[in-house]
């Protein structure tokens, strides 16, 4: 079998599982968040926690909820690392170092799992499995959260009540992430990958020394970092080594895991605000922006030329031979397509342009399906634009599912829009003109400044991807790293809630003649094109002068 075919015919069995899973999860999830019932270990939670699940907030008690218990998660586990030296089962790892434990406790409280360290070598199992796994939980169900309060501001009218925060957090992990996480851990046990306590082990005998490897609740860590789209990784080959992804079937499995919920919650979205159909055309958008990004990235990898290459069937250096340039590719795309951020090959290998498009990816705002609810949300922004462009085109008052975008909404939404964009390219000139920074590169020219772009832009985005070749732990590298997650995470957020109250509290306008159906196909292409051309607009110069660049010249 040729390459190129093994590679189409992993994409249509990944295509046809995601078809098949989007209609039962889809309508398990809008029945999760619109339950008026609380199971006996949630009010357990609630008891614990001293909250009221039944009393409704608006946007600013719900953002306050969410900031309050982020702050939370943040402190718990900087502390659990600085405390890793004295605790049982650290494997004999020192504590983190102050800079090293503030980029990692918000990396994973911010969904965003952005790695600095070598995780075999730095961190014990109390660490990975009470402070790490946790935060893929909850970091996960925070952005869940944050979706279905926007998409309450589109189906409820004449209140400013979003829902309850910790009622939405609880029934994320326990209704959603942790049964579908059991499965997966099951699956990938079935597929190889280890799940064990097991201390350090040495491996062998070579020239120059021994090799160790420590073992780990691997495949339990490895779904929920899928399924949440999390993507930091036991290792820090991530899901290029054998322990985490042994084999092409895992592989597949990996990638239908962090595409399973953000492409189910669009149903999710149709059946909450009682139209069904305009959550296929939130989702007929997602699907065809993903579809042609690893149309672009198998074309880039499998054509590009040079004897090497042509011998090899395409450009495999970087990639693993058990997966191939076809998984690697759909790997790549949608990891940096979603808020993902694990790896099953090095981005930095990548041809030229094939790593542009892992950039751009994320340059989109990661909404193709995007992140666990932020995919969504991020999303339904755009569309909030889209139907304001539309209405100027036209001349008439814009409205999108029966609710008016007036200069209020608009300007949330535009807010949203600028925040990333600000943090990546302000931060990569900052780091650009300081000396100290540079060091860090390991390549120069148009690749070396990709390094840079592609950390702030993974940072800010919340994925957590690298390029490779940063040498990112340093003090600079850590902190301006971490202070893009906290803002990239938090600042959109606080936008988003506005903008949902502000859309709860309107009277819904009838539709007319004259209103846009955003449920039809138009309307798709419409979204599709502003999503392309506001992130073309925005990062063109910089990406001219790193991948662009560097695939023109090869």
């Amino acid at each position: 079998m040729s390459p190129v075919l093994a590679g189409l015919l992993q994409l249509l069995a990944l295509i046809a599982a995601l078809a098949l899973a989007h209609l039962p999860l889809g309508n398990h999830l809008a029945r999760v968040y619109s339950s008026g019932t609380h199971r006996r270990v949630e009010r357990w939670i609630y008891r614990g926690v001293g909250v009221d699940p039944d009393a409704e907030m608006r946007w600013p008690a719900y953002l306050r909820g969410v900031l309050v218990f982020s702050v939370a998660g943040v402190l718990f586990l900087y502390l659990l690392q600085r405390l890793q030296g004295v605790l049982p089962g650290s494997l004999g790892f020192a504590s983190i170092d102050p800079d090293q434990a503030f980029n990692t406790a918000v990396s994973f409280v911010t969904n965003t799992n952005w790695q600095s360290y070598y995780g075999e070598q730095a961190m014990g199992h109390v660490v990975q499995t009470a402070g790490l796994a946790v935060q893929n939980f909850v970091s996960a169900a925070v952005g869940m959260a944050v979706a279905v309060a926007l998409v309450r501001g589109f189906a409820r009218s004449r209140t400013g009540e979003l829902g309850n925060f910790w009622a939405d957090l609880v029934r994320g992990v326990v209704r959603v992430l942790v049964p579908l996480a059991a499965v997966a851990a099951v699956v990938l046990v079935a597929g190889g990958v280890i799940q064990n306590f097991s201390g350090i082990h040495e491996v062998g005998q070579f020239t120059g020394g021994s090799q160790q490897w420590n073992g780990g609740a691997i495949a339990s860590q490895e779904a929920v970092k899928m399924l949440g789209t999390n993507g930091g990784g036991y290792f820090n080959a991530n899901s290029a080594h054998p322990f985490e992804n042994p084999t092409p079937f895992t592989n597949l499995f990996e990638i239908f895991l962090m595409l399973l919920i953000p492409f189910s919650l669009p149903r999710a979205f149709g059946l909450m605000v009682g139209s069904v159909r305009q959550g296929y055309a939130i989702l007929a958008t997602m699907a065809t922006i993903w579809a042609g990004f690893v149309a672009l990235m198998m074309w880039t990898e499998f054509t590009h030329r040079g004897p090497a290459l042509e011998i090899a069937g395409g450009a495999m250096e970087g990639k693993e031979v058990r997966f191939g340039i076809g998984g690697s590719s759909i790997f790549a795309v949608s990891t940096t397509l979603t808020s993902t951020g694990a790896v099953d090959s090095f981005h930095s290998s990548f041809t030229g342009l094939g790593g542009g498009i892992t950039m751009l990816g994320m340059m989109l705002g990661e909404i193709a399906p995007g992140g666990v609810g932020s995919g969504l949300y991020g999303m339904l922004i755009m569309a909030v634009v889209a139907v304001f462009i539309a209405g100027l085109m036209v001349g008439r008052t814009p409205e999108y599912l029966g609710k008016k975008i007036g200069g209020r909404e608009i300007k949330f939404a535009a807010c949203y829009i600028l925040i990333t964009p600000a943090l990546v390219l302000v931060l990569t000139a900052a780091a650009m003109t300081l000396p100290t920074p540079g060091h860090s590169m390991t390549n120069s020219g148009a690749h070396g400044f990709s390094e840079v772009l592609y950390a702030y832009t993974s940072a800010a985005n919340n994925n957590g991807s690298a390029f490779a070749g940063l040498d990112a732990d340093t003090q600079w590298f850590n902190t301006t790293l971490g202070l893009a997650m906290l803002l990239g995470r938090f600042l959109p957020m606080v936008f988003v809630l506005a903008l949902a109250g502000s859309l709860a509290r309107q009277i819904p306008v009838p539709a007319t003649a004259g209103t846009l159906r955003t449920e039809k196909p138009l309307f798709t292409g419409l979204l599709a094109g502003a999503v392309l051309i506001i992130a073309g607009l925005t990062y063109f110069p910089a990406l001219a002068l790193g991948p662009l660049a560097e695939g023109l010249a090869s």
